[in-house]
C-alpha cells in the first residue's frame, strides 16, 4: 500500500463526509503531477491524479491534507469555472485556494493571507508555503475573493503580478478545471448531483463552515427540461466503487474492501401517435444520446401508439437513423405493462403528447412532454405523481 492510499484510509476514519464525497472520484497514479490534480474525464466523471513517487516522503497528515484541498474544489464547484474566461487566471488560482485552505488547518497554519501576498509581492508553491483568505474577509467565495482582489491591486498600483507569478513554481495550477469534452450545463448538472448526494447522506458530518458554501453550489433552481432528465437518470450515471467493512480486502487482511455498484436499467417510452413534431424527436433523442455517451446503463426504447410498433436496445449515436413506427391514436399503458414485465427497469421515462389515458406505473417515472401538449394531462401527471415527474420541452 503507497502512503496516498494509506491517507486515503485515514481520512475516511477521520471525517464521513469526506469519505463519501471520494465515493465519487476515481484515483489514478502518474508521474505527470507534481503532487496531486482534478480533472473531469470525456465521460463526465470526477479524476484525482496523484504521484505516488513525490508523495512517498511526505507526512502522512500532509497527504491527507492535500486530498482534502483537491475535495473542497469539487464542492466549491471550482472544476467547473472556465479560467480562461478571467481577466487573471492566476489571480483566481489564488482565489480559489484562499477560498478553502481556511478550512483545512494542515494548510492554513503554512499559508499567508491573500492580502499580504499581494502587498508583499510574493506568490505561493503549494508546497511549503500556501494562501489563506485576507484576516479581515473569512468565509467568502472564490469569485468574492477576486473581485476584492481585483480592486486590491487597482488601488495598490506599485504591485507587479506578473513578476509574482513568474517568481514561483506552482504544484497545483488548476489547469484542467473548466475542460471536458461534454455539454457545459451536463457537467455542471453531474457535480451538483455529487455534492448533493454528499450532503444529503452525511449532513450532520458536515466539517464546520462548508454548509454554506455547499448549499449555494446545489441549491440553484433547476428551470430546463433537459437538466430535468439528467437529474432523473442520476441515479443510472452514479456508478462506481466504494470501501465496505462487510467485503474482504483481497490485499490487505485489515482494510475494508471495494464494492462496485452498477447502473440501472432504464426503459424510453416514445408515444409515435403522429402528433408530435420532428423538431420535437430530434431535441428529445440528442439529449438522450448525450446522457447515453456518460452512462453504463441499459437504455430500451419502446415505441407506441395504441400497440407496442417497436422495442429495441437503443445504442449511443444511432438516434438519426431511427425508424420511426406508427401513427394512430395513443394508449401507454400496453407498452409500460410491457416494460415492468419483461424489461424490469429502474426507471421510465415517456415522451408524448399527453392526448391519451394516464397510464398507471409502478416505477420511477418521468414524463417528458412536447412543446404542444395537453394541458389537462400535464396536471393530472402532477397530482399522480408529483410535480417532478413531468417536464416541457420548450
Amino acid at each position: 500500500m503507497n502512503k496516498f492510499e494509506s491517507a486515503l484510509i485515514e481520512l475516511s476514519r477521520e471525517s464521513p463526509f469526506y469519505n463519501f464525497l471520494l465515493m465519487f472520484i476515481e484515483k489514478y497514479p502518474s508521474r505527470r503531477v507534481t503532487n496531486i490534480s482534478l480533472k473531469i474525464s470525456p465521460s463526465g466523471k470526477i479524476m484525482l491524479f496523484y504521484n505516488p513517487e513525490k508523495l512517498k516522503n511526505r507526512n502522512l497528515k500532509y497527504i491527507v491534507a492535500l486530498i482534502k484541498h483537491e475535495c473542497l474544489h469539487v464542492i466549491n464547484g471550482h472544476i467547473l469555472i472556465k479560467r480562461e474566461k478571467k481577466k487573471n487566471k492566476f489571480l483566481f488560482d489564488l482565489c480559489m485556494d484562499a477560498s478553502i485552505n481556511q478550512y483545512i488547518r494542515e494548510l492554513d497554519v503554512f499559508s499567508r493571507p491573500l492580502d499580504q501576498l499581494l502587498s508583499e509581492g510574493c506568490g505561493v508553491d503549494n508546497d511549503t508555503m500556501f494562501v489563506t483568505c485576507p484576516g479581515n474577509m473569512i468565509n467568502k467565495t472564490a469569485e468574492e475573493y477576486y473581485d476584492w482582489a481585483i480592486k486590491f491591486l487597482t488601488d495598490n498600483k506599485t504591485i507587479d503580478l506578473e513578476i509574482i507569478e513568474k517568481d514561483i513554481n506552482r504544484n497545483d495550477d488548476h489547469e484542467d478545471f473548466g475542460k471536458y469534452d461534454l455539454p457545459e450545463e451536463f457537467v455542471n448538472d453531474l457535480m451538483k448531483q455529487v455534492v448533493a448526494e454528499t450532503y444529503e447522506s452525511t449532513r450532520s458530518e458536515i466539517p464546520e463552515g462548508l454548509e454554506h458554501h455547499i448549499k449555494m453550489f446545489i441549491d440553484k433552481p433547476v428551470l430546463d427540461w433537459k437538466t430535468q432528465i439528467r437529474r432523473f437518470f442520476g441515479s443510472s450515471i452514479r456508478i462506481g466503487k466504494y470501501r465496505t467493512p462487510l467485503k474482504p480486502n483481497r490485499r490487505y487482511d485489515d482494510q475494508p474492501g471495494w464494492q462496485s455498484e452498477y447502473a440501472a436499467k432504464v426503459v424510453v417510452i416514445l408515444d409515435t401517435s403522429g402528433s408530435i413534431i420532428e423538431d420535437e424527436f430530434n431535441s428529445f433523442f440528442s439529449e438522450i444520446d448525450v446522457i447515453s455517451r456518460i452512462s453504463n446503463s441499459d437504455i430500451w426504447l419502446i415505441q407506441a401508439d395504441e400497440t407496442i410498433q417497436s422495442v429495441t436496445k437503443y445504442s449511443k449515436g444511432n438516434w438519426k437513423d431511427i425508424k420511426l413506427f406508427g401513427t394512430g391514436n395513443t394508449d401507454l399503458q400496453p407498452a409500460v405493462e410491457y416494460a415492468q414485465k419483461n424489461l424490469r427497469p429502474e426507471g421510465i421515462v415517456l415522451f408524448t403528447d399527453g392526448f391519451t389515458d394516464l397510464p398507471i406505473i409502478m416505477r420511477k417515472t418521468l414524463f417528458v412532454l412536447s412543446k404542444h401538449s395537453n394541458k389537462e394531462f400535464i396536471d393530472e401527471v402532477k397530482t399522480v405523481y408529483g410535480k417532478s415527474s413531468v417536464v416541457s420541452i420548450r
